[in-house]
């Protein structure tokens, strides 16, 4: 999946036609082209207006020989999405702390432009693209990261076997955190809702990959479990969000594929559904709407009472709608 410097030379060369074409089709799609000026789609002002940097987000590999990751739990947002052959793939949005090391890091996939479009002009690190990608990356409103821009800021780690050992220095792209005004995802955070019911144990399943968050109260958050083993940090200590998401969205096959003919899955994070919000050890059934790519995600009660998150990081997890 990784592109290598005759993919960047390429890229050079591409036509200022053929990138004017891609970004228009990328519009009508509702994923690559800019913010509407003045606004962030939420009626308040955009970054760019001073209020704050760019966030850092970072595609991070998640197959058993990637684990356990560094840097996760220093995420405010972590996304899971699901990618080729039914495995899973995480998106680790950084505003409030830079971690020294975060890894390791893969490649990017079409929908990311689409989910990054809630953000300011993001910093993307990733490992590289399907080579019908970057284009589509060149014409987002994002600025791509990948090791051959930015060397210096990756790393190989020799004790794991590649593609699992590339590693990112986050404060070689972003000199320091931007801050929570650049989380722009339309989330809020506050006291639980009234209602709700008791929950334990929630467990999400993909094709071939599964997630599972247990309520602690000794953490007053929720230990998330991937493929049946607890998530720990790369110095032993588990992953546990105060919010889980459970957001139900269409997955459909992409016009893109893998190096062994598998179609790359597209998740549409733009339209409305249904989503299950846990915190404080209960389960609120909610509404998501995100009617513009370039707003953030909106999530109510059944009264249209806009749905508070406890605070600190929160997990989205992005599934096929039944």
């Amino acid at each position: 999946m990784d592109e290598g410097r005759r993919a960047r030379a390429r890229r050079a060369r591409t036509t200022a036609v053929l990138l004017a074409a891609v970004a228009a089709a990328a519009l009508a799609a509702g994923c690559t082209s800019g913010r509407e000026s003045g606004g962030d789609g939420r009626g308040r002002p955009t970054e760019s207006a001073g209020r704050a940097g760019p966030v850092l987000a970072v595609k991070i590999d998640n197959v058993p020989p990637a684990r356990p990751q560094t840097g996760l739990e220093a995420a405010d947002v972590v996304y899971t999405e699901q990618v080729e052959g039914g495995l899973s793939r995480l998106m680790a949005v950084y505003a409030t702390r830079l971690p020294p090391v975060v890894g390791p890091v893969r490649s990017a996939r079409e929908s990311d432009l689409e989910l990054l479009r809630q953000f300011d002009r993001p910093t993307l690190a990733f490992s590289g693209a399907q080579r019908k990608l970057l284009p589509l990356i060149d014409a987002a409103p994002l600025s791509a990261r990948p090791p051959d821009d930015t060397p210096g800021a990756y790393f190989r780690e020799t004790g794991r076997p590649a593609p699992h050992n590339l590693y990112l220095r986050p404060r070689r792209l972003l000199g320091s955190p931007p801050g929570a005004a650049a989380l722009t995802t339309g989330f809020r955070y506050g006291p639980a809702p009234a209602g709700g019911r008791p929950e334990t144990s929630r467990t999400v399943r993909y094709p071939a990959a599964r997630f599972t968050f247990a309520w602690s109260a000794t953490r007053h958050g929720w230990q998330v479990a991937m493929d049946g083993r607890p998530t720990v940090t790369a110095d032993g200590k588990p992953v546990t969000p105060a919010t889980v998401v459970v957001q139900y969205v269409k997955v459909r096959a992409s016009r893109l594929h893998d190096v062994l003919g598998s179609r790359t899955p597209y998740t549409e994070t733009v339209g409305s559904g249904k989503a299950e919000v846990l915190r404080d050890g209960r389960v609120f059934d909610v509404t998501w709407k995100r009617p513009q790519a370039a707003g953030g995600t909106r999530f109510t009660a059944a009264g249209g009472a806009p749905v508070d998150f406890a605070r600190g990081q929160v997990w989205v997890v992005l599934t096929d709608a039944p």
